[in-house]
Protein backbone atom coordinates (compact mmCIF):
# COMPACT_ATOMS: atom_id res chain seq x y z
CA UNK A 1 0.00 0.00 0.00
CA UNK A 2 1.48 3.00 -1.14
CA UNK A 3 2.32 5.88 1.51
CA UNK A 4 -0.27 8.43 1.84
CA UNK A 5 1.37 12.34 1.53
CA UNK A 6 0.79 14.80 3.42
CA UNK A 7 -0.05 18.11 2.53
CA UNK A 8 2.19 20.80 3.36
CA UNK A 9 -0.63 23.31 3.51
CA UNK A 10 -2.31 23.49 6.37
CA UNK A 11 -5.80 23.34 6.56
CA UNK A 12 -7.41 26.75 6.72
CA UNK A 13 -10.55 26.71 9.51
CA UNK A 14 -12.76 29.20 10.95
CA UNK A 15 -11.47 30.43 13.39
CA UNK A 16 -14.17 30.07 16.24
CA UNK A 17 -13.88 33.12 18.54
CA UNK A 18 -14.24 32.22 22.44
CA UNK A 19 -17.46 34.20 24.16
CA UNK A 20 -16.35 35.20 27.44
CA UNK A 21 -17.65 33.33 30.33
CA UNK A 22 -19.15 36.47 31.88
CA UNK A 23 -20.78 37.16 28.39
CA UNK A 24 -22.03 33.82 28.12
CA UNK A 25 -23.61 33.76 31.74
CA UNK A 26 -25.34 36.44 30.89
CA UNK A 27 -26.61 35.53 27.64
CA UNK A 28 -25.45 38.54 26.03
CA UNK A 29 -24.02 37.92 22.33
CA UNK A 30 -20.72 39.61 22.33
CA UNK A 31 -18.85 39.95 18.77
CA UNK A 32 -15.26 40.69 18.06
CA UNK A 33 -13.72 44.23 17.73
CA UNK A 34 -13.22 44.80 14.01
CA UNK A 35 -11.65 47.89 12.32
CA UNK A 36 -13.98 48.16 9.49
CA UNK A 37 -17.39 49.13 11.50
CA UNK A 38 -17.25 52.08 13.47
CA UNK A 39 -19.85 50.65 16.11
CA UNK A 40 -21.87 47.28 16.07
CA UNK A 41 -25.00 46.69 17.38
CA UNK A 42 -26.35 43.02 18.43
CA UNK A 43 -29.53 42.39 19.80
CA UNK A 44 -30.75 38.89 21.78
CA UNK A 45 -34.06 39.33 23.58
CA UNK A 46 -34.29 42.76 23.91
CA UNK A 47 -30.69 43.56 25.14
CA UNK A 48 -27.97 45.38 22.97
CA UNK A 49 -24.78 45.10 23.70
CA UNK A 50 -22.50 47.69 22.00
CA UNK A 51 -18.46 47.18 20.92
CA UNK A 52 -16.40 50.72 20.23
CA UNK A 53 -13.41 49.58 17.91
CA UNK A 54 -9.98 51.04 19.15
CA UNK A 55 -7.15 52.90 17.32
CA UNK A 56 -7.95 55.69 14.85
CA UNK A 57 -11.82 54.51 13.82
CA UNK A 58 -12.37 54.62 18.06
CA UNK A 59 -14.71 57.81 18.11
CA UNK A 60 -16.33 59.29 21.30
CA UNK A 61 -19.92 59.13 22.37
CA UNK A 62 -21.36 61.91 21.85
CA UNK A 63 -22.86 63.36 24.58
CA UNK A 64 -26.28 64.83 25.77
CA UNK A 65 -27.05 68.13 25.78
CA UNK A 66 -29.26 68.93 28.74
CA UNK A 67 -31.21 72.51 28.56
CA UNK A 68 -29.58 75.11 31.03
CA UNK A 69 -32.94 75.81 33.50
CA UNK A 70 -33.24 79.50 34.43
CA UNK A 71 -33.24 78.13 38.68
CA UNK A 72 -30.79 79.57 40.75
CA UNK A 73 -29.30 75.73 41.27
CA UNK A 74 -27.83 75.71 38.15
CA UNK A 75 -27.08 79.14 37.20
CA UNK A 76 -25.31 79.28 40.58
CA UNK A 77 -23.07 76.52 39.45
CA UNK A 78 -22.08 78.28 36.39
CA UNK A 79 -21.52 81.65 38.88
CA UNK A 80 -18.39 81.64 40.56
CA UNK A 81 -18.74 83.72 43.33
CA UNK A 82 -18.56 82.71 47.35
CA UNK A 83 -21.37 81.18 49.29
CA UNK A 84 -20.55 83.26 52.46
CA UNK A 85 -20.24 86.24 50.50
CA UNK A 86 -23.74 85.88 48.61
CA UNK A 87 -25.23 86.01 52.84
CA UNK A 88 -23.33 88.57 53.90
CA UNK A 89 -24.35 90.82 50.59
CA UNK A 90 -28.24 89.51 51.02
CA UNK A 91 -28.07 90.83 54.98
CA UNK A 92 -26.23 94.08 53.94
CA UNK A 93 -28.86 94.94 51.40
CA UNK A 94 -31.80 93.93 53.52
CA UNK A 95 -31.12 96.37 56.47
CA UNK A 96 -29.64 99.01 54.18
CA UNK A 97 -32.06 102.22 54.37
CA UNK A 98 -31.43 103.36 51.00
CA UNK A 99 -30.40 101.30 47.91
CA UNK A 100 -26.73 100.52 47.21
CA UNK A 101 -23.95 100.00 44.59
CA UNK A 102 -21.62 96.61 44.65
CA UNK A 103 -19.15 99.05 45.50
CA UNK A 104 -20.68 100.38 48.47
CA UNK A 105 -21.45 97.03 49.68
CA UNK A 106 -17.91 96.22 49.17
CA UNK A 107 -16.91 98.74 51.21
CA UNK A 108 -18.99 97.10 54.32
CA UNK A 109 -16.43 94.53 54.26
CA UNK A 110 -13.39 94.39 56.35
CA UNK A 111 -10.33 95.76 54.24
CA UNK A 112 -8.62 91.99 55.40
CA UNK A 113 -12.12 90.13 54.11
CA UNK A 114 -12.70 91.91 51.42
CA UNK A 115 -13.70 90.20 48.29
CA UNK A 116 -13.38 91.76 44.96
CA UNK A 117 -15.76 93.49 43.13
CA UNK A 118 -16.88 91.00 40.67
CA UNK A 119 -17.68 88.35 43.25
CA UNK A 120 -20.03 91.03 45.32
CA UNK A 121 -21.41 91.58 41.69
CA UNK A 122 -21.89 87.61 40.93
CA UNK A 123 -23.24 87.24 44.39
CA UNK A 124 -25.86 90.13 43.75
CA UNK A 125 -27.00 88.24 40.54
CA UNK A 126 -27.58 84.98 42.37
CA UNK A 127 -29.79 87.04 45.12
CA UNK A 128 -31.53 88.42 42.64
CA UNK A 129 -32.17 85.05 40.71
CA UNK A 130 -33.13 83.03 43.82
CA UNK A 131 -36.15 85.75 44.85
CA UNK A 132 -37.13 85.34 41.43
CA UNK A 133 -40.39 82.80 42.17
CA UNK A 134 -40.89 85.17 45.80
CA UNK A 135 -43.33 87.71 46.52
CA UNK A 136 -40.26 89.98 47.58
CA UNK A 137 -37.38 90.87 44.52
CA UNK A 138 -34.17 92.54 44.47
CA UNK A 139 -34.76 95.72 42.06
CA UNK A 140 -32.00 97.58 40.36
CA UNK A 141 -32.81 101.42 40.62
CA UNK A 142 -30.35 104.33 39.88
CA UNK A 143 -29.09 104.26 43.42
CA UNK A 144 -28.50 100.61 43.26
CA UNK A 145 -29.63 97.39 44.37
CA UNK A 146 -32.79 97.27 47.11
CA UNK A 147 -35.18 94.80 48.44
CA UNK A 148 -38.98 95.44 47.97
CA UNK A 149 -41.96 93.92 47.39
CA UNK A 150 -43.12 93.03 43.70
CA UNK A 151 -45.27 95.17 41.85
CA UNK A 152 -48.81 93.38 41.84
CA UNK A 153 -48.53 92.51 45.73
CA UNK A 154 -48.30 96.44 46.32
CA UNK A 155 -52.03 96.80 47.10
CA UNK A 156 -52.44 94.21 49.72
CA UNK A 157 -49.33 95.42 51.42
CA UNK A 158 -50.27 99.17 51.16
CA UNK A 159 -53.43 97.90 53.63
CA UNK A 160 -50.84 97.76 56.73
CA UNK A 161 -50.07 101.58 56.68
CA UNK A 162 -52.49 104.02 58.00
CA UNK A 163 -50.78 106.89 55.94
CA UNK A 164 -51.99 107.22 52.70
CA UNK A 165 -49.62 107.98 49.69
CA UNK A 166 -49.68 111.86 49.19
CA UNK A 167 -51.90 113.11 46.08
CA UNK A 168 -50.15 115.86 43.95
CA UNK A 169 -52.05 118.03 41.60
CA UNK A 170 -52.00 118.06 37.83
CA UNK A 171 -50.09 121.05 37.83
CA UNK A 172 -47.29 119.69 39.53
CA UNK A 173 -47.47 116.38 37.62
CA UNK A 174 -46.76 118.33 34.39
CA UNK A 175 -44.20 119.96 35.95
CA UNK A 176 -42.04 117.15 36.40
CA UNK A 177 -43.00 115.67 33.51
CA UNK A 178 -41.78 118.54 31.45
CA UNK A 179 -38.45 118.55 33.32
CA UNK A 180 -38.24 114.76 32.88
CA UNK A 181 -38.48 114.71 29.18
CA UNK A 182 -37.20 118.28 28.16
CA UNK A 183 -34.26 118.84 30.93
CA UNK A 184 -32.03 120.79 31.15
CA UNK A 185 -34.87 123.62 31.26
CA UNK A 186 -35.42 127.27 33.19
CA UNK A 187 -38.78 127.70 34.36
CA UNK A 188 -39.30 130.27 31.90
CA UNK A 189 -39.36 127.27 29.31
CA UNK A 190 -41.72 125.25 31.62
CA UNK A 191 -44.07 128.16 31.19
CA UNK A 192 -43.82 128.78 27.58
CA UNK A 193 -44.37 124.61 27.27
CA UNK A 194 -47.71 124.75 29.48
CA UNK A 195 -48.72 128.55 28.35
CA UNK A 196 -49.53 128.80 31.95
CA UNK A 197 -47.24 130.42 34.85
CA UNK A 198 -45.37 127.85 37.48
CA UNK A 199 -45.97 128.83 40.69
CA UNK A 200 -43.11 128.76 43.29
CA UNK A 201 -45.02 126.47 46.18
CA UNK A 202 -45.17 123.56 42.86
CA UNK A 203 -40.73 123.92 42.45
CA UNK A 204 -40.61 124.42 46.34
CA UNK A 205 -42.15 120.94 46.30
CA UNK A 206 -40.12 119.13 44.13
CA UNK A 207 -36.92 120.87 45.56
CA UNK A 208 -37.67 119.81 48.65
CA UNK A 209 -38.92 116.14 47.74
CA UNK A 210 -35.24 116.17 45.99
CA UNK A 211 -36.79 114.79 42.64
CA UNK A 212 -35.43 117.76 40.66
CA UNK A 213 -32.29 120.00 41.40
CA UNK A 214 -30.43 122.84 39.68
CA UNK A 215 -27.97 121.03 37.21
CA UNK A 216 -26.50 124.26 35.93
CA UNK A 217 -27.12 127.96 35.02
CA UNK A 218 -28.29 129.09 31.48
CA UNK A 219 -25.75 131.96 30.25
CA UNK A 220 -28.12 134.63 29.15
CA UNK A 221 -29.01 137.73 31.40
CA UNK A 222 -29.70 136.57 34.70
CA UNK A 223 -28.78 133.30 34.69
CA UNK A 224 -31.51 131.30 35.24
CA UNK A 225 -31.08 127.99 36.67
CA UNK A 226 -31.73 124.71 34.67
CA UNK A 227 -33.57 121.99 36.25
CA UNK A 228 -33.08 118.64 35.66
CA UNK A 229 -34.30 114.98 37.95
CA UNK A 230 -32.26 113.24 40.21
CA UNK A 231 -31.57 109.44 41.32
CA UNK A 232 -34.48 109.89 44.29
CA UNK A 233 -37.03 111.17 41.18
CA UNK A 234 -35.43 107.78 39.35
CA UNK A 235 -35.63 105.79 42.74
CA UNK A 236 -39.43 106.66 43.47
CA UNK A 237 -40.70 105.97 40.21
CA UNK A 238 -38.78 102.42 40.81
CA UNK A 239 -36.57 103.17 37.68
CA UNK A 240 -33.04 103.21 36.83
CA UNK A 241 -32.89 105.41 33.88
CA UNK A 242 -34.39 108.08 31.96
CA UNK A 243 -34.50 105.63 29.12
CA UNK A 244 -37.26 103.38 31.13
CA UNK A 245 -39.76 106.50 30.86
CA UNK A 246 -42.71 105.49 28.97
CA UNK A 247 -42.93 107.45 25.07
CA UNK A 248 -44.75 110.37 24.37
CA UNK A 249 -46.96 107.84 21.88
CA UNK A 250 -47.60 105.43 24.73
CA UNK A 251 -48.72 108.38 26.88
CA UNK A 252 -50.80 109.67 23.54
CA UNK A 253 -52.35 106.40 23.67
CA UNK A 254 -52.92 106.13 27.39
CA UNK A 255 -55.09 109.48 26.91
CA UNK A 256 -56.88 108.29 24.51
CA UNK A 257 -57.79 105.29 26.32
CA UNK A 258 -58.40 107.28 29.32
CA UNK A 259 -60.84 110.02 26.96
CA UNK A 260 -62.37 106.71 25.74
CA UNK A 261 -63.78 105.38 29.02
CA UNK A 262 -64.51 108.49 30.51
CA UNK A 263 -66.67 109.15 27.48
CA UNK A 264 -68.38 105.53 27.90
CA UNK A 265 -68.77 105.94 31.31
CA UNK A 266 -70.92 109.33 30.37
CA UNK A 267 -73.16 107.46 27.92
CA UNK A 268 -73.70 104.80 30.33
CA UNK A 269 -75.16 106.88 32.75
CA UNK A 270 -77.65 109.32 30.67
CA UNK A 271 -78.88 106.44 29.39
Amino acid sequence: MPPVKRSSKKSTKPKVEQVPKAAEASNDIVLPETEIEPLLVVQQSARIVRLRPFGKFRKPLRQQEKPVSETYAAISQQINFNVNTQRIVEAILFVAKQPMTSKQILEVFPELERPNIKEVESAIEAIAIEYMTRPIELKRVASGYRFQVKQDLSQWVSRLFEERPPKYSRALLETLAIIAYKQPVTRADIEDIRGVGVSSSIMQTLLEREWIKVVAHKEVPGRPGLYGTTKDFLDYFNISSLSELPTMGEIQSLADLKDNAQQSIQVTSEQ
